[in-house]
């Protein structure tokens, strides 16, 4: 109980603080706090994926850790079951995308885990954002608690992939959106969007 209260007041905290306020000083709940940092993850994770080359898509800084391709092949493994969670349905993937060879079979892979996640994150109200679900670790878990953790993951494997990025000269996607003035960092601030 005392971990669901602390990952709960993280949840307010990260949307208050990310967010601040809507348009014309609105308040932001968690439901559209978590839907805007979920459109972040996604625009940063789908723009990472495109960006290395095919010919780096199996590169590792060490032979210890996954391939660039594997990365996402790894978030995408993640978001099915995450998201399957959250929408109390079996995953309808069984498949290790980890195991992919091409950087298009890592994509389509990718997207559509994203294309799985869109509606629970789109449908998602402060209401539904508290229900309670079972099947979390530890037992019933809010639905928010369960979509925190796909982008808590997402945004981990960002920061991750970011190192491969630099590591091949490349500039990572929310660095490059903030210097055009997008700011798809997803923290709103200097932090997280200058990996």
């Amino acid at each position: 109980m005392k971990r669901a209260v602390c990952v709960w007041s993280g949840i307010v905290l990260m949307a208050s603080a990310s967010f601040g306020q809507g348009p014309g000083g609105a308040p932001v709940g968690i439901a559209v706090g978590l839907q805007r940092q979920y459109a972040a993850l996604k625009t940063n994770l789908m723009q990472s994926a495109e960006k290395m080359s095919e010919a780096d898509y199996s590169f590792k800084p060490t032979n210890e850790i996954r391939g660039y391709g594997q990365l996402w092949g790894h978030v995408a493994n993640a978001q099915f079951n995450q998201c399957a969670q959250a929408k109390g349905v079996a995953s309808p993937s069984s498949e290790n995308f980890e195991q992919k060879t091409t950087k298009a079979e890592f994509v389509k892979a990718l997207a559509d885990s994203f294309a799985f996640c869109d509606d629970v994150f789109a449908s998602l109200t402060d209401e539904t954002a508290n229900q309670m679900l079972t099947g979390g670790r530890g037992g019933p878990t809010a639905r928010s608690v369960m979509l925190l953790g796909v982008i808590a993951h997402g945004n981990e494997m960002y920061g991750i992939g970011t190192v491969y990025q630099r590591l091949k000269n490349l500039v990572p996607p929310s660095t490059e959106n903030q210097g055009r003035g997008r700011g798809q960092g997803g923290g709103g601030g200097r932090g997280r969007g200058q990996q």
